[in-house]
């Protein structure tokens, strides 16, 4: 009760603020309300959804929004990719399918903690190219089996093993999957968007042009990131020189591929297929990850019951939307624009050099992310503003476009909340949400020095800018 009495408490002083002209009053009262949420979910006085439902409820009492604008976010994709994401992942592992890929991992690479971890780092990156949604991507292919991976090891938060490796793994998956967005257009749903918001500013990206520019800073951070992890939150079990040979045991002993782990293969090779090339027959990622959820149920591999107990799923699905909705009506209200103006014209103001003066836009536009749940939501309100402030003060376009479209992913690594592959691997239990949100912050400094220092020389030489 102390904790939640000092949420709502920094919510009610925020509010009683006068607000910044330019802020509408309903807007400065949903800022407090998001705030108050935010500090909930930090702190979890109680669990995350129901943090969520006290601030929809306190949105919709102060009747700052309608029931149907607090609950919009339940009818968008993202929410329910990831729920389904969860039920797909039981029957991964319900199957023994799960078991029978991580065995096949361990036999292969399971020698070390830190090989296994590499090698769904790069599968993933591999797929990022032509898997458009990062949650898709890394909650419904990923996700499910990392999470077999460290139950066959023996890491389960219910049983206390958390930090056996699981927690190591799951971190350092998640973090890789910002980096693998922002290598490639296609890697991130949002990433053409900031390319269509780039080419209405006369800078014309290609999608060759984008790969070349995050290649060098990407695979710098892919092969790097592990071995940060590793030293910062290192996993207790780091050899396993006999696993490979027990791994095989256990395969044996699962002999030949049962009938559930076929269907479960063949559903999951349907849903790819469709994540991969549905957008030409217009089948968006939700209804993808519905046909495998479908075969699953119909031929009895998962029932309905299980997904209804799934808590992990449906306290994602309601938190994730919560904030999904809250961040979209402060920009619609007016909050972001402000905030965005009120930055450009503070940064245009300094009379600086286009060097720095870039350097405070990125950063500012970076550490804003912690506003939004989506990175779609961020583009949309902030990339154009930001963009323009930065060619004013002398940026080269094309550097800025590519330099802002980029990190749009690369800031998802901040929250629990702020792109699609968080919600999966922070619910699964093993990283507790302090560690979380630190881990995320020392991590975006390595990011932003990764991407201005080398990238932007990389770039220099390429002849970006």
């Amino acid at each position: 009760m102390k904790d939640l009495a000092i949420c709502i408490g920094l919510g009610v002083a925020l509010y009683l603020c006068p607000h910044p002209a330019g802020v509408t009053p309903k807007a400065w009262k949903l800022l407090a309300i998001f705030t108050t949420t935010i500090a909930g979910i930090i702190t979890t006085p109680l669990p995350l959804g129901a943090v969520a439902m006290l601030g929809l409820g306190g949105a919709m009492l102060t009747k700052t929004l309608t029931f149907a604008e607090a609950f919009s976010a339940f009818a968008t994709e993202i929410p329910w990719l990831i729920a389904i994401a969860y039920w797909l992942a039981g029957g991964f592992i319900k199957s023994g399918l799960g078991n029978r890929i991580a065995y096949s991992m361990v036999s292969a690479f399971g020698k070390t903690t830190l090989g296994l971890t590499y090698s769904l780092v790069m599968g993933e990156a591999l797929l990022s190219p032509a898997i458009p949604s990062v949650a898709a991507r890394a909650g419904g292919i990923f996700f499910p089996l990392a999470k077999a991976l460290c139950l066959a090891c023996g890491s389960d938060p219910d049983k206390g093993t958390a930090k056996k490796m699981g927690a190591y793994v799951m971190k350092t998956c998640f973090q890789t999957t910002t980096v693998s967005s922002a290598m490639f257009i296609t890697a991130m749903a949002a990433n053409p968007l900031a390319v269509n918001l780039a080419a209405a500013e006369g800078i014309s990206i290609s999608w060759g042009l984008w790969a070349m520019a995050g290649l060098v800073p990407g695979l710098i951070c892919l092969t790097t990131v592990p071995l940060i992890l590793y030293a910062l939150y290192p996993p207790e079990t780091k050899d396993t020189p006999d696993a490979p040979a027990a791994a095989k045991k256990e395969l044996e002993k699962l002999g030949p591929m049962s009938r559930d782990e076929k269907i479960t293969a063949l559903a999951f090779a349907i849903t790819v297929g469709l994540w991969i090339g549905g957008a030409s027959l217009g089948v968006n990622s939700v209804a993808a990850a519905t046909v495998g959820l479908t075969i699953l149920l119909v031929t009895g591999v998962i029932s309905w019951k299980e997904c209804l107990n799934n808590n992990a799923a449906w306290d994602t699905l309601t938190w994730f939307a919560a904030l999904i909705a809250m961040a979209a009506y402060l920009n619609k209200f007016g909050f972001i624009p402000w905030f965005s103006s009120s930055v450009v014209n503070i940064v245009g103001g300094l009379g600086l050099t286009w060097q720095p003066a870039f350097g405070i836009i990125l950063v500012l536009y970076f550490y804003s992310h912690y506003f939004f749940a989506s990175g779609a939501a961020h583009i949309g309100a902030m990339y154009t503003a930001f963009l323009a402030v930065a060619q004013a003060c002398g940026t080269p376009g094309m550097l800025a476009a590519l330099a802002l479209g980029q990190v749009s992913n690369l800031m998802g690594c901040l929250t629990t909340y702020g792109i699609g592959s968080a919600p999966p691997y922070f619910g699964a239990g093993y990283v507790p949400q302090g560690d979380w949100l630190k881990l995320g912050f020392i991590m975006s400094l390595y990011y932003l020095a990764v991407w201005v220092g080398c990238g932007l020389t990389v770039w220099r030489a390429i002849g970006i800018w």
